[in-house]
């Protein structure tokens, strides 16, 4: 090549070079501010080390997350009794002969 392409193409070539890094300090950013672990060239994690306390905190809100939804699937069952036994015709029903119970006689 001639020194003159040369100096033409090295602007461009700069510029992309910038573009790379600042692309990947802004990856690196987003993933540190999301939580995301980093990783060196071999896909293994840098940082954050997890301690045994932070092992047993995530041990500990594991077992809560899996009672809570236990105690949410016992409540959707709750409901789909009271709902039941609201749309049952019966029980409109009983609302019916309490409603004329309350009337005022003549």
């Amino acid at each position: 090549m001639s020194p003159e392409v040369m100096q033409a193409l090295a602007p461009a070539a700069s510029i992309l070079g910038v573009i790379g890094v600042a692309g990947w300090v802004i990856t690196t950013w987003m993933r540190v501010k999301h939580g995301y672990p980093l990783e060196n060239s071999w896909g293994k994690a840098v940082y954050p080390r997890t301690s045994s306390e932070e092992a047993e905190r995530i041990k500990l809100l594991s077992q809560e997350n899996a009672q809570l939804r236990a105690e949410l699937g016992s409540i959707r069952d709750r409901l789909g009794t009271v709902e039941r036994i609201v749309t049952d015709s019966g029980y409109h029903l009983t609302q019916q002969i309490d409603a004329l119970r309350e009337l005022p006689r003549n």
